[in-house]
C-alpha cells in the first residue's frame, strides 16, 4: 500500500463538490458555532437525496473508488442496484471507507444526552487510532480532512474538538458528514459499502490484504425507512443476501480458491434470516453475532497471476423481496 495516495486530498474534490451542489443534492451545509468545523446533514433537517449518497460513497473510499446506480431488468427482482469498484480496493476500503473509529461521550460531557458514533471516511487515516493502520502500514498526511457519521443527530462539540485533536487538523481543515440511515444519502452510502465488507472479510479469514488488488461489487439498493431498526435491517441485508462481489487477486490458487469458498455470508449459521431478526434474538449485540454473516452474498475470485476464477455463495433475492416488497 503506497503512502503516495493520500485519501484525503483523494477525496477533496468531491467534498467541495457536496458543498458547492448542496441545494441539488438536497443537503445543508452549516459552521459549527462552537468549534468552527464544516458539517454537512445529509439526512437529519434536510431530505438528503440517493445522489448525495452515492457522492458520499466516494467521499469515503478517498477518491479511489467510484459509486454508481445500475438500473435492473426484471430477472434480477429488484429495480434499482448500486455498483462499486476500486483499483486500490484496500487504500479504498480498509484505509478509508471502514467505520472504524468509535467516537464517544458521555452525557457529562455533552452537557446532555451521551453520544456514540462510528467514524468512516478519509479522516480515519489521519488519526490512525486503529491498529489495523498498523497492519496496513498506512498513514495520510493531510491540511484538510473529511469524516463520515452514520447518526441522527448533530455531534457535540466535544466530538468536533477531539476530530480537530487527532487528526491534527485546523477548524476550516474539517468536514463532518452526516448520513442517518433512515435518509436516502444513509441507505445509499450503506449499501455502497458492499466492497468494504467483503475486504474487511478477507482480513478476518487471514487473506494477505496486499494481494488484493481490483475490486468490483453490487447490491440491490432498497427504501429507507423512517423506523431506524428498520432501515439497518435493510440496508444490511441487502449487503447479506443482494451482495455481489468479484476480487482480483495475485498469489497461489489455493489461498485464492479459499477466499472464495470461506468469503460468502452463506458459510453463516445465521444465513436465511432477516438481520432485524437475528439482531433481536442476539439482544441488539453486535457482538453475539457470527461474524462470518457479515459478508456478502455472493463472491467470484480471480487471480491475477493463473487467470483462473472461482464462485461461491448465491444472491437470495426472493427473501429480500419477501422484506422489502409489497404488492400493489
Amino acid at each position: 500500500m503506497s503512502e503516495k495516495l493520500s485519501v484525503n486530498a483523494g477525496a477533496r474534490h468531491a467534498v467541495e463538490r457536496l458543498i458547492a451542489e448542496a441545494d441539488a443534492l438536497e443537503v445543508a451545509v452549516r459552521r459549527d458555532e462552537a468549534t468552527g468545523v464544516t458539517i454537512v446533514d445529509a439526512g437529519i433537517e434536510v431530505r438528503g437525496s440517493t445522489a448525495a449518497g452515492l457522492l458520499i460513497a466516494e467521499i469515503c473510499m478517498g477518491g479511489l473508488g467510484h459509486a454508481g446506480l445500475h438500473a435492473a431488468g426484471a430477472e434480477t427482482g429488484w429495480p434499482t442496484w448500486i455498483e462499486v469498484r476500486s483499483s486500490q480496493p484496500v487504500t479504498a476500503c480498509l484505509a478509508s471507507q471502514y467505520a472504524g473509529w468509535s467516537l464517544a461521550a458521555s452525557k457529562e460531557e455533552t452537557g446532555g444526552k451521551k453520544f456514540f458514533s462510528l467514524g468512516s471516511g478519509p479522516a480515519r487515516a489521519l488519526a490512525a487510532k486503529e491498529a489495523l493502520f498498523t497492519e496496513l502500514g498506512y498513514r495520510d498526511r493531510a491540511d484538510r480532512g473529511v469524516l463520515v457519521m452514520e447518526v441522527d443527530r448533530f455531534p457535540p462539540p466535544v466530538i468536533l474538538n477531539k476530530l480537530l485533536h487527532d487528526c491534527g487538523l485546523a477548524p476550516e481543515g474539517l468536514t463532518v458528514v452526516l448520513t442517518p440511515t433512515t435518509s436516502l444519502a444513509g441507505t445509499a452510502q450503506i449499501v455502497g459499502r458492499v466492497l468494504e465488507t467483503a475486504l474487511h472479510k478477507a482480513h478476518t479469514l487471514g487473506f494477505d490484504l496486499h494481494r488484493i488488488v481490483e475490486g468490483v461489487a453490487s447490491a440491490p439498493l432498497p427504501a429507507p425507512s423512517p423506523d431506524g431498526g428498520v432501515a439497518m435491517g435493510r440496508t444490511n441485508d441487502a449487503i447479506l443476501y443482494g451482495g455481489r462481489v468479484h476480487l482480483t487477486v495475485r498469489g497461489e490458487d489455493e489461498a485464492a480458491q479459499a477466499l472464495a469458498r470461506n468469503l460468502p455470508s452463506t458459510n453463516s449459521p445465521d444465513h436465511g434470516r432477516s438481520f432485524a431478526e437475528i439482531f433481536k434474538d442476539a439482544g441488539y449485540d453486535f457482538y453475539k453475532i457470527d461474524g462470518g454473516l457479515f459478508a456478502p452474498a455472493e463472491v467470484w475470485v480471480s487471480n491475477l497471476d493463473s487467470g483462473r476464477t472461482w464462485h461461491a455463495g448465491r444472491l437470495d433475492v426472493a427473501l429480500l423481496r419477501g422484506l422489502w416488497l409489497e404488492e400493489a
